[in-house]
Order: C-alpha cells, then sequence, then structure tokens
C-alpha cells in the first residue's frame, strides 16, 4: 500500500501505521494537528503571496476613485443638473408661454369686447342720427304739409270768393240780360258775339 505509506509519511504518521493504532487520540490528534499546521503554513504562504495584489488592488482602488469614479461623477452629476435644469426651464418656460397665452387671449377678449362695444356705440349713434333725421325730415314735411294745407285754403278761399264774385257777376250780367226790355229794331238786336 504505498499510497496509504506516502500520506502517512508525508504527515509523520508512519509510526501510527506502524503501532497500527490509527484511532488512537494521539494519531488523530497528530493527524489533526498536522493537517491545521500544514493548512496554516499554506494558508501563511498564500497570505504573503497575495499582499502584493491586496496592494495593488487598493492602490487600484484609490486610482480608480482618483482618476476615473470622481470625475465620471462629477460629469454625471453636471449632465443630471443639466438635464435636469433644461426640464425646469423648459417647464418654466412652458408655464411662462401658458401664461402669455392666457394673457394674450384675455387681451384678445378685452380687445373684442371693446371693438364690439365701439361698433355697437357707433350704430347707435348712427341709429339715433338716422332717427334724429326722420324726425326733422318729419316735422319739415308736416310744416311743409301743413304750409301747403294752409296755403290751399288760402287758394281754395280765394277761389271760392273769385268764383263768388264772378258768379254775382254773371248773375247779374244774366239778370240784365233777361230782365232788359226787348225791342225788336236792328239797333236793339243782339250782337251775334253774344250780346256783350
Amino acid at each position: 500500500m504505498p499510497v496509504k505509506q506516502g500520506f502517512f509519511d508525508a504527515f509523520g504518521l508512519t509510526e501510527c501505521l506502524a503501532n497500527g493504532s490509527l484511532e488512537s487520540s494521539n494519531c488523530l490528534f497528530r493527524l489533526g494537528s498536522t493537517y491545521m499546521d500544514q493548512t496554516l503554513k499554506q494558508l501563511g504562504e498564500l497570505l504573503l503571496g497575495a499582499i502584493p495584489t491586496v496592494v495593488f488592488l487598493i492602490l487600484l482602488y484609490f486610482f480608480y476613485r482618483i482618476l476615473v469614479h470622481k470625475p465620471l461623477s462629477q460629469v454625471l452629476a453636471k449632465r443630471h443638473e443639466l438635464t435636469d435644469g433644461a426640464i425646469q426651464r423648459a417647464k418654466a418656460d412652458i408655464a411662462a408661454a401658458e401664461a402669455k397665452t392666457a394673457e394674450y387671449e384675455h387681451r384678445l377678449r378685452e380687445a373684442r369686447l371693446t371693438m364690439f362695444k365701439a361698433l355697437e356705440d357707433h350704430r347707435q349713434v348712427v341709429v339715433n342720427a338716422r332717427e334724429a333725421a326722420l324726425a326733422d325730415t318729419q316735422a319739415k314735411a308736416q310744416q311743409q304739409v301743413a304750409a301747403a294745407r294752409v296755403a290751399l285754403e288760402q287758394d281754395k278761399a280765394a277761389a271760392q270768393a273769385q268764383l263768388r264774385t264772378e258768379a254775382e257777376r254773371l248773375a247779374s250780367d244774366v239778370m240784365r240780360t233777361v230782365l232788359r226790355p226787348m225791342s225788336f229794331g236792328p239797333s236793339s238786336q243782339p250782337s251775334a258775339g253774344g250780346g256783350r
């Protein structure tokens, strides 16, 4: 059993193998202690070999923090600030634009109301002027009608007076003619022109 022999030789347990008492506490303690010593020795060598790696990793970490992480964090913070700042400015611009739009709509509404009021006032002035002109024209027309009626009444009265005078004159002419003595002589014959 060369494998067992080599194993026991490696851990210094050949004496326990020669005695045939591998299960004794002394052999097991020696076996455990040998394993522990060997493990600790290997662990010490491993840690000793890892020191440059740990130092290198620590240096790498500090260089990373100084050369990469800090500037990268600053750039990302600045970019985030610029992005958030741009978003905030955009929101502020949108709010300002909405406020200006509301103000513009309010002014437009006021301008329309002012325009409509001015148009209504102008229309009212035109209507009032038209009514005044119509009333003035009606008053003048009524005055002209009244003057024409007065003139007609005067003309009528004058015509009636003239007709009365003419009728009286004709009546007196007719009566004279009718009542005149009739004579049959040449000198007494009425003239062919109607006897006037």
